[in-house]
């Protein structure tokens, strides 16, 4: 039998935010099949003995905050922490058969330390977002610098912002350092994959699709009763569930687009919008129901339980990967309405998991939640096909064995 691997994962969270969740699980999954899987992360926020902060706490978070601080005025984004020693020296890299990258502009990773790095083990990358492949942002939109080596950046302020254009800069240090890098490429999505293939930061890598995974055992279909008495909602209502990391003024995942939907829904008898997510109390007013901020759910069973209470999940997101909220509003059995962005079509298929709206078609959006809460037979339909594709394509075994297989071929080491 051959021995478990070693992989080291660099993370800015440990199990907060999509990125850092979908990190998380894949960690999580891998020790499930005997590796030894490892984070290193900017914000720790689980007590996993498996997992540590980069900086080390003390003194070396404060250094880090102070040069991010510096290198962020300078228009130099994320270029060096004096954590890097400490990362080069630590047990876990110097002992990994694989480092595993997610999203790695927060402020706690410097992309300088990738030729380090894969001098000692393969790189593999699994992409949250653009970011990797752009001047700064994470997500162009309707821009095609990234194409060309941008500069003349049309967004600064575009998340993670610059205070002045070295966008071109940027580009190009990560286009030197990418060539100077064992660098294989995983993309979540089709749509995330395509940009991949497109990029000429990333010429001459492999590019893997494999998508995101759940414990299909939390995400499942649950008691409705019992989930109302967990998260202190009424029960008796019809519900449409809004989630993401930050529910108010949030353009980016279209709270606004959806403030205005709802709105021109109108009202419906025995309706109410939840709220899962920092935030929710402004929305109340705002749109014509009844709203109930459930707050920021971390744990999956109260993630779960919130899903339970919905009758249609809504994604109004306007630039996205693969988001987790729409996989597991599918893996507990919930039909899906969102807008048609990004990689969210790989999930949400138009009449048997869920129904689309053109991207920032604000009316097409109010007409598909109107006839999914409507429609009882269709929204029965949609919930059962949502499940069966969730089981057959989102569990977190599967997408263990997808990236152990990578790894191994990777590292040149037979599977037992």
């Amino acid at each position: 039998m051959s021995r478990p691997l070693s992989v080291v994962h660099f993370s800015t969270a440990d199990n907060e935010g999509g990125s850092g969740r979908s990190a998380y699980r894949i960690h999580d999954g891998l020790r499930r099949l005997g590796h030894e899987s490892h984070m290193l992360v900017g914000t720790r926020t689980t007590d996993d003995p498996d997992v540590e902060t980069i900086h080390g706490g003390g003194f070396g978070r404060l250094a880090d905050r102070l040069a991010d601080e510096v290198t962020r005025r300078l228009g130099l984004q994320y270029w060096a922490y004096p954590s890097r020693h400490r990362i080069l020296a630590h047990p876990w890299v110097r002992g990994a058969d694989i480092v595993q990258l997610y999203n790695t502009h927060g402020g706690y990773f410097s992309h300088r330390l990738l030729p380090a790095l894969s001098a000692v083990a393969p790189v593999v990358w699994r992409l949250s977002d653009l970011w990797p492949m752009t001047g700064h942002c994470a997500y162009p939109r309707s821009c095609e610098r990234w194409r060309t080596g941008c500069g003349t950046c049309p967004d600064l302020a575009a998340y993670p912002p610059l205070p002045r254009d070295t966008s071109a800069l940027l580009w190009a240090q990560k286009r030197r350092l990418y060539a100077r890098t064992r660098l294989t490429i995983v993309a979540p999505s089709s749509w995330t994959e395509r940009h991949a293939r497109q990029s000429p930061l990333f010429a001459g890598c492999a590019v893997h699709r494999i998508p995101n995974g759940l414990d299909l055992g939390v995400f499942r279909p649950l008691d409705r009763h019992a989930a109302a008495a967990v998260l202190g909602v009424e029960p008796g209502r019809k519900a449409i569930l809004f989630s993401a990391n930050v529910v108010d003024d949030n353009p980016r995942k279209g709270s606004g687009l959806l403030m205005e939907a709802l709105r021109r829904l109108g009202p419906c008898d025995g309706v109410q919008l939840l709220l899962a997510g920092i935030g929710g109390e402004r929305w109340q007013g705002k749109v014509p129901m009844p709203v109930v901020p459930l707050g920021y759910l971390r744990d999956d069973r109260l993630i779960a339980a919130a899903n339970a209470l919905a009758d249609v999940v809504v994604a109004p997101s306007v630039a996205e990967n693969l988001p987790n909220t729409i996989l597991e509003a599918m893996a507990c059995g919930k039909p899906v309405v969102a807008f048609d962005a990004g990689g969210i079509r790989d999930a949400v298929i138009p009449g048997e998991t869920g129904l689309l709206a053109p991207a920032e078609d604000v009316d097409g959006l109010a007409a598909a939640l109107g006839t999914i809460l409507a429609e009882n037979n269709l929204r029965l339909r949609l919930a059962e096909g949502a499940l069966a594709r969730a089981r057959a394509e989102y569990d977190a075994r599967v997408q263990a064995r997808r990236f152990e297989a990578l790894y191994r071929d990777l590292t040149g080491t037979k599977a037992p």
